[in-house]
């Protein structure tokens, strides 16, 4: 039980390098984004994850696979950007980037996405016990 605990813990662990700033935002002469909050729940034949991403257009998603690794960038579109930069002119207004380390166990290929609101669902079908061994 106790490993399989362990593996569910580290299925969706976050895919960055551990650094003194903070895991947020970018160092000096990277592109800066945020990174959206996110719920990532292990199904039975599929691995579920909800992120958050308010103001974002559908058109401004990017969702790359690079096994291990998942990577969701999403844009937010040019009028939410404009609101939220009048309004705090001491916070910055970036994109949203997540990146997070799912494993060799999943197929990538059928992965679907789907953005309603602002909440972006994706959905990854897990292999089969026959797919995992070829």
């Amino acid at each position: 039980m106790r490993e399989l605990m362990k593996a569910f813990a580290t299925r969706c662990m976050p895919a960055v390098k551990k650094s003194a700033a903070s895991p947020h935002y970018a160092q000096a002469g990277e592109t800066a984004f945020s990174r959206p909050r996110y719920q990532c729940q292990d199904r039975t034949n599929t691995l579920k994850l909800v992120v958050h991403v308010p103001g974002v257009d559908p058109a401004g998603i990017d969702v790359e696979v690079d096994a291990p690794d998942l990577t969701i960038t999403a844009a937010r579109d040019r009028s939410t950007r404009l609101a939220c930069q009048s309004s705090s002119l001491t916070t910055a207004v970036h994109d949203y980037q997540l990146r997070l380390r799912l494993g060799f166990s999943l197929t990538y290929d059928a992965l679907r996405a789907e953005l309603r609101g602002s909440t972006l669902t994706v959905t990854i079908p897990k292999k089969t016990a026959a797919e995992a061994l070829a």
